[in-house]
């Protein structure tokens, strides 16, 4: 249950009946929960409309809802809200009654949201720098789907364009049999080209010229484009299966070749592109132009990513489509979003452009154009090898299969680097270390994977079919009370992750929320409890915080470990 909302619902009644005047509310939890759990300072915003006393007004406002809410008033005119003993068992017994259900919500119903994700490069291995988009991707799609969203993932693959025409023209000067090269031949193919472009910059029109015959249709120059991407499929086949993605379809750029002609008219019968050099392009007000047809006829990203556009609205009429694509495209998603908004596309429906940050060294950023890139299978590989060495010094590891431990490992070992990832907010870059990337301790994957394994062996320990909370007062001086108020918060974290397109949250309060735990769990009995009414409380708060963990790290796509 979003208390949130409820309360903000009791505010609005009473202003409106006070003072005939509607508002919408902001409330928030207070710094300090000794204040409460949730606080409003719709009196001190009221103050200057009504030419009265914050205080006054807070006064008024507290009693107008007190039947239906325990309030008090704070200086300057904070109202703070207090949710019910009654409240807050109940909605432990409630995560326990809905269980992998628990924080799903019908927000989204009827309306359908395209997520734009991972979109690897073909011909490029796998790089640590597309694990961002991928996994960021992963997680908003999990949040969408999950407050009831029809939610439709897109793996928009790099397959096209003038890089495409560097590999041709290595692959020709090289007279190499294509269907024999490996991902890591064609990188060194495509950086061994741009050193030699950077002596002989007339190189590059030669790579144009290749990518103009692949527009073209000819078809020996398809047949070796299609063995190119074959081959890199299967690369991100095996990447994906790791990281435990699964994207509805991937249309990659080919795939709107023939989409490009109508979406061009339309931009020429609109009166938005205009001949410049030979070129054809779409300028804007305050930003560069964006190149719409070459000069040699050819198309670009920019147009591309029109038809993209116009494919989805045709295809799956969302209200939004997000793209989860690197800040260094923040430039382009700009102009495409304008141009689709001079289309008229943009009616009844939002383009958002998720900015995330670079993984980067400290150096500068990586360029596969340099040869400057960490493999993604390597990272994976070598913190799933940390992870098996974990499990086998645990106390537990000595009881597991040789098949369980491996399981175990790659649960913990992908998990840690994802939550790395996912942890550190969008737009934030991230400095490359291999020691930061396989955090097992402290704010990680492996701590909240310990934390739900430490709380199904309590479980476990005591025979319990449905653990249930019952009322013991007073309940703000028990040691129980710090999880009870901050167990409730799930549904409310989740809708503003995905309002604000910000996994990180989720992280940070599952990182509290197993914190929480681990106190209790250090500084009170729990199967050992005084009493039977004691004990199934706390059996039955364990039981509510193990669920969360689960349902919060599955929708980070990690596993969750019943045994570590």
């Amino acid at each position: 249950m979003v208390f949130k909302s409820e309360i903000k619902e009791v505010i609005k009644e009473a202003v409106k009946e006070l003072y005939q005047i509607d508002i919408d509310p902001v409330v928030e939890h207070p710094a300090q929960e000794e204040h409460g759990d949730y606080s409003t300072n719709v009196a001190m915003v009221l103050a200057d409309r009504l030419e009265r006393k914050p205080l006054d007004i807070a006064e008024e406002i507290k009693d107008a809802v007190s039947k239906s809410l325990r309030t008090d008033v704070a200086s300057p005119g904070f109202i703070n809200f207090r949710l019910s003993e009654e409240a807050l068992l109940g909605e432990v017994n409630r995560i326990n009654e809905l269980k992998n259900s628990y924080g799903s919500s019908d927000t989204g119903k009827g309306k359908t949201v395209v997520v734009d994700y991972s979109a690897p490069n073909i011909a490029k291995r796998f790089g640590v720098g597309h694990l961002r988009s991928t996994i960021i991707g992963q997680a908003l799609y999990n949040l969408y789907s999950f407050i009831g969203y029809k939610t439709i993932g897109d793996n928009h693959l790099g397959d096209w364009g003038t890089q495409f025409g560097v590999l041709l023209a290595e692959i020709k000067d090289s007279k190499a049999k294509v269907e024999d090269l490996t991902v890591d031949d064609l990188e060194k193919m495509y950086v061994d080209f741009h050193q030699k472009a950077e002596k002989d910059p007339q190189l590059m029109d030669k790579a144009r010229s290749w990518f103009k015959k692949l527009e073209e249709g000819d078809k020996e120059v398809r047949r070796i484009w299609k063995a190119v991407v074959d081959v890199s499929l299967k690369e991100f086949d095996w990447v994906y299966d790791l990281l435990g993605v699964d994207i509805d379809y991937a249309y990659g750029e080919s795939f709107y070749g023939g989409k490009m002609p109508a979406v061009i008219s339309e931009v020429r019968e609109r009166g938005l592109s205009k001949k410049s050099a030979g070129a054809e392009i779409v300028e804007f007000e305050d930003m560069p132009p964006a190149i719409l047809v070459k000069s040699d006829g050819a198309t670009t990203y920019f147009t591309r990513d029109l038809a993209t556009i116009k494919f989805r609205i045709d295809e799956w009429d969302p209200q939004i489509i997000i793209y989860e694509v690197g800040a260094d495209q923040t430039l382009h998603f700009r102009q495409v979003f304008e141009t689709a908004n001079k289309l008229s596309w943009s009616k009844d429906r939002e383009f958002v452009h998720v900015a995330h940050g670079l993984i980067r060294f400290k150096e500068g950023k990586m360029s596969t154009r340099r040869g400057q890139t960490i493999k993604l299978e390597e990272v994976l590989n070598e913190s799933v090898s940390r992870a098996r060495k974990l499990v086998e010094d645990s106390k537990t590891g000595k009881g597991l299969s040789s098949k369980q431990k491996d399981e175990i490992a790659k649960a913990v070992g992908v998990g840690a680097v994802k939550y790395f990832d996912l942890s550190h907010h969008p737009k934030s870059d991230i400095v490359f270390s291999w020691e930061s990337m396989f955090l097992l301790e402290g704010n990680s994957a492996p701590y909240l994977q310990y934390t739900y394994a430490r709380a199904l062996s309590v479980l476990d320990k005591k025979e319990t079919d449905k653990p249930q909370a019952t009322s013991r007062k007073p309940l703000a001086s028990e040691a129980e009370a710090p999880l009870l108020r901050w167990l409730y918060r799930f549904p409310e974290i989740l809708e503003e992750a995905a309002a604000s397109y910000s996994p990180n949250l989720l992280c940070s309060y599952l990182f509290e929320l197993a914190q929480r735990f681990n106190s209790f769990y250090a500084d009170v009995p729990i199967i050992k409890a005084e009493g039977v009414e004691l004990q199934r409380l706390r059996l039955a708060i364990t039981a509510a915080t193990a669920q969360v963990l689960k349902n919060g790290l599955a929708l980070l796509g990690i596993e969750a470990p019943e045994r570590l």
